[in-house]
């Protein structure tokens, strides 16, 4: 039997910010359960988008604060984690101007530096797009996009260099309870790690893992499709664009390509995250290039590359669990509905404070909001200012 203060089931970028943070705070007798190898999970699907863009005050601070992470990570973790700050431009119809204009004042109010900007700067940002339905746009000039999985093997590093243990191949079948606390995990080699305190970050994995102890976690795993484009033409530098008019974004890929991405979560697609389908359908090939061929009709030349698809672990509010569970001391960190890189390093710190003092050090991100128990007591975490048609972007 292997000891240890705190288990962490899951090695991809929450599980290993979730270690950077605790051995921040000092908490370094730790080991890192990961069943593959860190990182290799969703943690490689996503399309890295950073921005503070949210309704809800305490992910828009929680997003400020990654993005703080972001600029200086080499100082911090170490390394390069491919943060590319290109800026980050949302639009919004008619409809949506109040609701943008709101959304704007909150984030400022917890410190994000955003602004509204006008058409014509729009369109000196993205000379090719078509910006004639959009009624008002936000800038934050320090948006942009990053790597998943190189901020994950960051975390891990500097995690590791403080001592904690990354175990790799190490597949979690079981969360070992006595009485009312956790007392550890069970790995499939029949290995026991006894430990007090269990973090589950294992993303749409933890459910069975906890269900096994009667907790409810909320999850639909939600297959979601990337199309890798050719522009047919140099761009030169250009933001990361957020239409939530037709429900779309686009940012800047490497060798000159465009990663599209779809911004319509009203109706999921379940999946199983062990198998599904790691491309874009034809249904969705034909949307993608509906929706581009209307808001960048200067893109004429434009062909697919390639596409590929992840899975989002979606909560009914499309906002994350950080909280402890029913059982004591047992923690889980998951439901990130497509929202965990840009907030990864905010999401380690709170989960570190919780588990170390029970309660967050940072006034902006109250744990109240992403308590596991908001969905039994029917007291989502929404946002104030919703966009009509586009409510899952918050």
């Amino acid at each position: 039997m292997t000891t240890a203060d705190v288990v962490i089931v899951g090695g991809g970028l929450e599980g290993a910010a979730i270690a950077w943070a605790l051995a921040e705070r000092g908490v370094t007798d730790v080991v890192v359960c990961e069943r593959d190898t860190v990182g290799s999970g969703m943690t490689g699907k996503s399309s890295g988008i950073v921005r503070c863009h949210y309704g809800v005050s305490s992910l828009a601070a929680m997003a400020n604060r990654g993005l703080e992470l972001f600029e200086n990570a080499e100082q911090v973790l170490g390394q390069d984690i491919g943060f590319h700050q290109t800026g980050y431009v949302v639009g919004v119809g008619e409809p949506n101007v109040g609701a943008l204009r709101s959304s704007l004042a909150n984030q400022r109010a917890v410190g994000v530096q955003t602004e509204e900007i006008d058409r014509d700067e729009v369109a000196r940002l993205w000379p090719t797009a078509d910006l004639s339905d959009f009624a008002a746009f936000g800038w934050e000039a320090r948006g942009g996009h990053g790597d998943a999985y190189r901020t994950a093997q960051a975390f891990a590093g500097a995690a590791r260099r403080a001592g904690v243990r990354i175990r790799q191949g190490a597949v979690v079948t079981e969360v070992l309870v006595e009485g009312e606390r956790v007392a550890g995990v069970c790995l499939a080699d029949g290995s026991v790690i006894a430990a007090p305190t269990v973090v589950v970050a294992a993303g749409p994995w933890s459910v069975p893992l906890l269900a096994a102890h009667g907790v409810d976690l909320p999850i639909t795993v939600h297959r979601e499709a990337i199309v890798l484009l050719d522009p047919g033409t140099d761009l030169g530098p250009v933001p990361v664009f957020s239409d939530l008019v037709s429900l779309q974004y686009l940012r800047p890929e490497g060798a000159g390509q465009l990663l599209f991405g779809n911004s319509d979560l009203a109706v999921l697609e379940p999946a199983d995250p062990d198998r599904y389908s790691n491309r874009a359908s034809r249904g969705f090939l034909d949307m993608a290039v509906g929706k581009i061929a209307h808001r960048f009709p200067g893109l004429e030349n434009a062909a697919v590359t390639s596409t590929y698809a992840g899975c989002y672990d979606v909560t009914p509010d499309f906002n994350p669990v950080l909280s402890e569970t029913p059982v004591e001391s047992l923690f889980v960190a998951a439901g990130f509905s497509g929202h965990g890189f840009k907030i990864s390093p905010a999401v380690g710190r709170l989960v570190a404070d919780l588990v170390v003092d029970g309660k967050s050090s940072d006034p902006d991100i109250p744990e109240c909001d992403f308590r596991l128990a908001r969905f039994a007591e029917g007291d989502l975490l929404t946002s104030p200012f919703p966009y009509v048609g586009a409510g899952e972007m918050r």
